[in-house]
């Protein structure tokens, strides 16, 4: 769409999403019938949502000196993803926090502490101006369609996004877990202690990440009743939060420990005046020096950058081609919103949120589950009940099927249906499609229970540090299945007598008609890039400038690889090239 034309995407993103607006809502309150059901990937997502944030406002804590805290964090994380579900055009983008504000922040802070024309009691009417023109800046690229551009951005480009991502919360939890380790200014312990506190560290992030991982997959335990199985599926990730967090409690109940083992969260309460007093940023916005007004336009292009990027292809994870998804898009009307956002943000003198990975698509798989899951549980009570033929049955559950996800079906063949129990669910798993209803509510409530996690800080601190390094090391891992680029990673250690198994479950069906040498040069050059782009982000200032290097995988798709690999049509499809 031509900058020639503006508002026209605006326009058209506004009147798509204003028509299926009502189905919204009852496409989410159908799916939460059954209240459990809706509040399983609620919960997930909020848990996914509300830690890292937590995190990143420990960590934004300590780079402002306590001038932004955790409850700001979480504060700007639930106003922002109560709007986007309330307003916003994609009810599945998940708006939060992220690591890149909070070291944009750490880079303002030290710049505004190393001027005597700032200092620290004008970081934050400073920190203000600077939304100010990032809100301008994303104004303005919205309305001049710069969102065009995300059609441009193919599969490969999203998978090396999404592979970062996973990279990066392993190297925060990593990172995290050595911290534990290390002494810090405030603690007073020595080193024996210290040296325990890491030890207990790690018990605490790698039990947690094990029964996390396990409890994922309860569903397919051995034992158990049903009921049983789908509850710790479904809710085994926050009671483990709260298990490994109970068990951190026992050394500080034994007596002789110290306090500060296992080290905790620290943050002030919401209504301490330390945290209050953001709030009141207004009345010293004109106290700040007319050229350091104008130069926060440098750090605000820098933000206005980031965040077009970074929101954008959060939003078109959460919708990939995939997931089937029958609704419009919203990209331009999107960066309207966050624009909006971004300067109610700062006006509040709070961190701004945009649209996040990985919780974005995880979002929407957790979504697609429960989908599944009810769509299974209606075909197995069919194929219980029935009495007519096999081929009858075949197409009653095509039916079915079609008229659930609106999708057409391929002709299915009779299969008789009176046989044993796990050949039955075996072939229901394989009809239903990746499928899922675009709703609000689920988003409307993950982000109220982080709003209520802003007041709720007492309980909050009670959380092991080093349970969050664990939380992060299973969202890494979390992100990578369905994550093509990831399959055929692992697909370059398979031996060639089982890549056959790749076709089968369905991920790699390009296989049958893709070279392997192909293959194998397509997955080399996205590990490479993917090396460099994880590489910039050690670099200090440079290193928010990450989503350069995302930009340029446009020319190099359209111009470059097209010359040396001929089969970029099944491994990499572009809508332009259609």
């Amino acid at each position: 769409m031509a900058a020639s034309h503006p508002f026209r995407g605006i326009s058209r993103d506004f009147h798509g999403r204003l028509d299926v607006y009502g189905r919204d809502w009852r496409d989410g309150l159908k799916a939460g019938s059954d209240f459990l059901r809706i509040l399983a990937p609620t919960t997930y997502i909020f848990f996914a949502s509300a830690l890292p944030v937590i995190a990143f406002g420990e960590q934004l804590q300590s780079d402002t000196d306590g001038a932004l805290t955790t409850a700001h964090a979480l504060a700007s994380t639930a106003l922002c993803g109560i709007l986007q579900s309330l307003v916003g055009g994609q009810p599945l983008l998940v708006l939060g926090v992220a690591e890149p504000t909070v070291i944009m922040y750490g880079f303002m802070y030290s710049f505004a502490k190393k001027n005597k024309g700032l200092g620290l009691p004008l970081f934050l009417p400073w920190t203000t101006w600077v939304c100010i023109w990032t809100s301008l800046i994303l104004f303005v690229l919205a309305i001049f369609n710069a969102c065009s551009l995300i059609n441009r951005f193919t599969r490969m480009a999203g998978e090396v996004f999404g592979s970062l991502i996973a990279l990066l919360f392993m190297q925060q939890a990593i990172k995290g877990a050595i911290g534990e380790f290390r002494k810090p200014d405030e603690d007073g312990l020595d080193f024996s202690w210290r040296f325990g506190n890491g030890t207990l560290g790690l018990v605490l992030s790698f039990g947690f990440l094990w029964t996390a991982m396990q409890s994922r997959r309860a569903r397919f335990w051995r034992y158990g009743t049903g009921f049983l199985r789908g509850f710790i599926a479904d809710y085994g990730v926050p009671l483990m939060v709260v298990l490994w967090t109970a068990i951190s409690l026992v050394p500080s109940r034994s007596g002789g420990v110290p306090s500060g083992v296992p080290r905790r969260i620290s943050s002030p309460d919401a209504w301490s005046h330390k945290a209050s007093g953001n709030w009141l940023v207004l009345q010293d916005l004109l106290k700040v020096p007319t050229e350091f007004i104008f130069g926060a336009i440098v750090p605000a292009c820098m933000i206005a950058l980031l965040y077009c990027f970074d929101h954008s292809v959060a939003s078109q994870m959460a919708q990939q081609e995939d997931f089937n998804l029958q609704k419009p898009t919203a990209y331009h009307y999107d960066l309207f919103l966050v624009a909006a956002m971004v300067l109610v943000c700062g006006l509040l003198g709070i961190p701004p949120s945009n649209g996040v990975l990985p919780q974005s698509p995880m979002h929407t798989a957790s979504l697609a589950s429960l989908k599944h899951q009810i769509l299974r549980e209606k075909l197995v009570k069919v194929v219980d009940g029935w009495n007519g033929s096999s081929q009858e049955l075949s197409q009653r559950l095509q039916e079915i099927v079609e008229e659930e996800t609106r999708t057409r079906q391929p002709n299915l063949e009779s299969h008789d249906f009176t046989c044993e129990v796990e050949r039955i669910e075996k072939h229901i798993d394989a009809m239903i499609p990746t499928a899922l209803d675009e709703q609000r509510v689920s988003n409307l409530i993950q982000s109220s229970l982080v709003g209520i996690c802003v007041v709720a800080m007492p309980a909050i601190r009670k959380i092991p540090t080093s349970v969050l390094w664990g939380y992060f090391a299973f969202m890494s891992i979390e992100s990578l299945p369905g994550n093509q680029f990831w399959e055929r990673f692992k697909l370059l250690f398979t031996a060639p007598n089982k890549r056959y198994m790749a076709v089968e479950e369905g991920h790699l069906s390009f296989l049958k008609v893709v070279p392997f040498k192909a293959i194998i040069g397509f997955t080399v050059f996205q590990l490479v890039y993917l090396v460099a782009c994880f590489g910039i982000t050690w670099i200090p200032i440079a290193g928010v400038l990450f989503p350069v290097l995302f930009i340029l995988l446009i020319p190099i798709r359209q111009f470059i690889l097209p010359k040396f690999n001929s089969s970029l049509g099944e491994l990499d499809v572009a809508t332009y090239e259609a």
